[in-house]
């Protein structure tokens, strides 16, 4: 007897990565890791598996998610790729939307682009990508993701007669393409954590993800979430922290050692960070004062796999969540291994049940 379950009752998962590097160890060990995630995310049916743009980093191996991608691509069998995100302040659209054509062609039908608005580092390192770029001719963050929204919905027949930074150019009456022009695009997500990055994106028509793992503020979530289902047919996506290990316990006291500290400028900027010592550089390096400083409220989702489980049924049902991008908040290869072995094995029994329940 075949059956239909509701979109609502599966629990559909995906993994966001940052390819950390463990104590002691070199990135060339903490590529090799993501890596191997990335292949059992694969086979334990996992949907999606990003990578994330860090820069200047010690501790992250991850400053371009696309050449990642690529590699993942090729060793992997069915699971979509993407990044989590393109930091695009610091890029051309047009080179973005190459890279993604690109890909999109190697490995069609699995890519997806995120596009974040945060710098991915702190100010040394946007000093140093920012080199040489005209920031009046670069326009704002709105403007740079409409151009790059363009040169993705360009097809054969399309010429660029509007886009804010080839306007007035020879460029704007040419055949402008971005090739290769791949037969599956790169699906586009938005990604943020505030009422107008999900208006953006609603305006764009792309996906939006809520990123609750840096902003796990409840009252934040719901409005956000609220406004982007007002304004979008397309899924709610979450992204969230979760350990898992099968003694409680030590779920939870891993996660008390994550910290995540909010800041505000004196100029308004707000940035995310990790340590309070990583506050205080960000505001040394932008050469800024801290106008507020606090420790965030730890919001990793930890315990077994049956409390997390049961944590992340109880945000579907309460937000209207249709997919939950897992990031794993340790560098330890066997805690995150763990996690989505056990997280994975819970909602294929889970799921199980409920199939025997309906027949």
């Amino acid at each position: 007897m075949s059956i239909q379950l509701s979109d609502k009752t599966i629990l559909k998962l995906s993994v966001l990565d940052k390819c950390p590097i463990e104590e002691e160890r070199h990135a060339e060990d903490a590529l090799k890791n993501t890596l191997e995630l990335a292949k059992l995310a694969d086979d334990l049916g996992y949907n999606r598996f990003w990578i994330a743009e860090h820069h200047n980093s010690l501790s992250l191996a991850s400053p371009s998610p696309e050449i990642v991608v690529a590699w993942l691509a090729s060793q992997t069998k069915k699971i979509r790729l993407g990044s989590g995100g393109v930091m695009l302040q610091h890029y051309s659209a047009y080179k973005v939307a190459e890279n993604f054509n690109l890909l999109a062609n190697l490995a069609p039908g699995r890519i997806d682009l995120g596009i974040g608005k945060a710098p991915g580092g702190l100010p040394q390192s946007t000093q140093a990508l920012q080199r040489g770029i005209n920031p009046e001719k670069k326009g704002s963050f709105e403007e740079q993701i409409e151009e790059l929204n363009a040169y993705l919905t360009l097809n054969s027949s399309s010429h660029f007669v509007n886009l804010p930074s080839i306007k007035n150019t020879k460029a704007s009456e040419s055949s402008l393409k971005v090739t290769p022009e791949p037969k599956l695009p790169a699906d586009k997500f938005l990604l943020g954590a505030s009422e107008e990055s999900a208006t953006l994106a609603g305006k764009l028509k792309w996906n939006f993800v809520y990123a609750a793992h840096l902003n796990g503020d409840k009252e934040k979530l719901k409005k956000t979430l609220i406004k982007w289902q007002s304004l979008s047919p397309l899924p709610t996506i979450v992204a969230v922290q979760v350990i898992i290990d099968e003694k409680s316990e030590q779920a939870k006291k891993l996660a008390q050692s994550i910290e995540m500290w909010g800041v505000e400028l004196d100029n308004g900027q707000r940035i995310t960070v990790q340590t309070k010592n990583q506050a205080l550089s960000f505001a040394e390096q932008a050469g800024r004062t801290i106008k507020r400083l606090e420790r965030r409220d730890n919001t990793v989702i930890s315990g077994t796999a049956q409390e997390v489980y049961q944590k992340l049924k109880a945000m579907q049902e309460t937000y209207k969540i249709d997919e939950f991008i897992v990031e794993i908040p340790l560098a330890s290869q066997s805690v995150r291994k763990k996690t989505l072995k056990l997280l994975a094995e819970y909602v294929n029994t889970a799921l199980r049940h409920l199939e025997a329940e309906v027949i």
